[in-house]
This record gives structure tokens, sequence and C-alpha cells, in this order.
């Protein structure tokens, strides 16, 4: 079945609401494997690129920090400020110098495959969500994230994939489970598509989440709709 563009903007949609949390972090990773990393070829063109000066004023605040998880958490806070300003290329820069000092920083990691999604850098996404899950491998928020990078490129299986790895972790992700039922739709399985999409609903109306009950609940319609094109 070819993909059809309303539910993969769909899935691409549900890309903005993932969600940001602090993760524990645990195993380290090879220096060889992060000179490999498109990541971190990425972080070196976004810390080559020219700084404004009030972002450089901020670094030479921190810089005077004495307390790391100080430091850490004033880089958290401005990368989220500048992210949330929509001003990815400066929140890039900002993890960048975050990770450059704190390479096993979980968090750090997810948040950056979020930038770069933003900034349409999906191999670079995919290594930061890839990276964060080494530290973490129960992270099912970068094992959700990895799949909506796939499914906006079309890559339904793998996509389905990582949403299973995410549901395996938290059956209950209400996000996985949209995603994961809508990129079933794609590969022609609509009765596991609704199944998924039918317990995202309940969950979101058990969690009293209006806002996703409708969004459900609109895509359960949409989906009716073609595969029923008479229904108005």
């Amino acid at each position: 079945m070819k993909p059809n563009s309303q539910l993969q903007s769909g899935c691409v949609k549900a890309f903005s609401c993932v969600s940001l949390s602090i993760i524990t972090l645990v195993s380290p990773i090879s220096a060889q494997a992060q000179e490999q990393s498109p990541a971190k070829f990425a972080c070196q063109a976004a810390l080559n690129t020219p700084e404004q000066k009030p972002q450089q004023k901020q670094v030479q605040k921190l810089a005077q920090f004495a307390d790391t998880s100080q430091e850490r958490s004033q880089l958290i806070q401005e990368a989220n400020n500048l992210y949330n300003q929509r001003n990815f290329q400066g929140a890039a820069k900002t993890l960048c110098q975050l990770l450059k000092k704190y390479p096993q920083d979980t968090f750090g990691n997810f948040q950056l495959g979020n930038v770069f999604a933003r900034l349409n850098q999906p191999e670079a996404a995919i290594s930061a969500y890839r990276e964060a899950i080494r530290r973490n491998s129960k992270y099912a928020l970068a094992y959700n994230a990895v799949g909506v990078v796939y499914a906006s490129q079309s890559r339904w299986e793998d996509a389905i994939a990582e949403y299973k790895k995410a549901l395996e972790i938290n059956p209950d992700y209400g996000d996985a489970l949209i995603n994961y039922g809508q990129a079933l739709w794609q590969t022609n399985q609509k009765d596991q598509a609704r199944a998924s999409l039918e317990k995202a609903l309940n969950i979101f109306k058990t969690q009293k989440r209006n806002e996703k009950v409708y969004q459900v609940e609109q895509i359960l319609q949409q989906l009716k709709t073609l595969d029923n094109p008479g229904i108005s």
C-alpha cells in the first residue's frame, strides 16, 4: 500500500509533541563510535557557526560556575528557551556545548535529536537519539522519536520496529500508540492500527487529556473515511 500523504503528515505532526524529561545516565560509549556519529559531525558544524553576542555572554557566565550541576542546569535551560523560541540553530549550539563537557548526559542527547529533527537533519537526529538510548536502554521517548523520523521518511517498517520497542517499555505510552497505529495503517494492517489508536484514545480519556482525545478521534474518523470513501 502506498503511503497516504495525510497520514504521513499526522506522524510528522506527532513529533512536535515528543515530551522532554530528565533520564538517568547509564553506560558510556566508545570514543571511536562517537567520532563516527552523524550527531558529532553535526555538532562540530554547529559549534563552528559564529555565535551571537548575547549567547557569548551566557557561555562566559556559565564558565564561572564551580558547581557542575548548576552549570548543566543553566545550559539545559538556555537550550530549552532557544528551542521554544524556534531558534533551533542556537539550541543546537548550546546542547553541543553541553555534550562536549558532559557527553554522558542522556537528556542532552535526546533533546539534541529533537533539535536536529527540527533542522531537517534526520541522520544526525537518529544518531543523537541512539546515543540517548545507549545511555539508557529503557528510554521509550527516544525509541518513539526515532520512529517518528523514520515515519517522516516513509520508512514504515523501520518506524513500526521503533514504536514496538517504546511500547515494550511502556505499553500505555499514548503518543507511541498513536504513531504505531498510523504506521500500521500505512502498511495495510488496518485492524491492528485501529486497536492501537483505540487503546490510545482510552488512555487519554482516563488521563483527561482532552486535546489528545480530540486528536485521536480525528485520526480514527480520517481512517474511517479513507477506508470507506463514500462516507462524508
